[in-house]
């Protein structure tokens, strides 16, 4: 791949990054909830999504997602209606608040708030929320072949394009979406500033999904 294209590449692959979706409020969450570090495990579970999403584009089984109106329908309300069961799960959660008996500490000795969810189910949650994206397939599909030259060795340029859109994306989830979040974790020492920020991200898993389902 030619270095000018892959720059273009590059800067293509940061303009989708950092434009607000699923994944995005889905980092910021877990940066919220879980803290800095530990929502690495969701944007790792996004990544998978990723590579599965150029995976099924370089195999071909994009271009019948695309064009069929059903199986796309089936994966679109699917992924809304996922999206809308962790806005009410979000809203529905219980505050915990430092000093619970089953309260973590960080480095410095400081307590964390309590947590239930393990690293894998991070992992999973963030594999589904970039997962039931058939947009996101479609998207590559149209995406992919402008990075693609039919007359070089094409899994070096599907290597080279999965490694660039990982690198970025997480450069770009816990560099920028979970470090922005963290800011916010002072709310999450009341009861009163966990439940609002559990309702505001709630929401915006909701409306996410509300655009996936009726946007076209």
């Amino acid at each position: 791949m030619p270095f000018s294209l892959w720059i273009t590449l590059l800067v293509a692959c940061l303009v989708i990054s950092f434009t607000p979706g699923a994944g995005a409020i889905n980092t910021m969450g877990n940066s919220l909830n879980h803290g800095f570090r530990r929502s690495i495990w969701g944007i790792l579970g996004q990544q998978a999504a990723l590579v599965i999403h150029i995976a099924i584009v370089a195999l071909g089984v994009g271009v019948l997602v695309a064009s069929s109106e059903f199986a796309f329908n089936v994966i679109r309300y699917a992924g809304a209606a996922y999206l809308v069961y962790l806005g009410i799960r979000q809203m529905l959660a219980k505050p915990t608040l430092p000093g619970d008996d089953d309260d973590e500490t960080d480095a410095s000795g400081r307590a964390l708030a309590a947590t239930s969810e393990s690293r894998w189910s991070m992992f999973r949650r963030g594999l589904w929320v970039n997962l039931l994206n058939p947009k996101a397939i479609v998207f590559f599909l149209a995406f992919l072949p402008q990075f693609i030259r039919p007359g070089e060795p094409l899994w070096v340029q599907y290597l080279i394009v999965t490694v660039t859109v990982i690198t970025v994306d997480i450069a770009v989830m816990w560099g920028f979406f979970a470090a922005a979040a963290h800011g916010f974790r002072r709310f999450t020492r009341t009861a009163r500033g966990q439940r609002t920020l559990n309702l505001v991200f709630g929401g915006l898993f909701i409306a996410v999904a509300l655009l996936l389902a009726f946007v076209h």
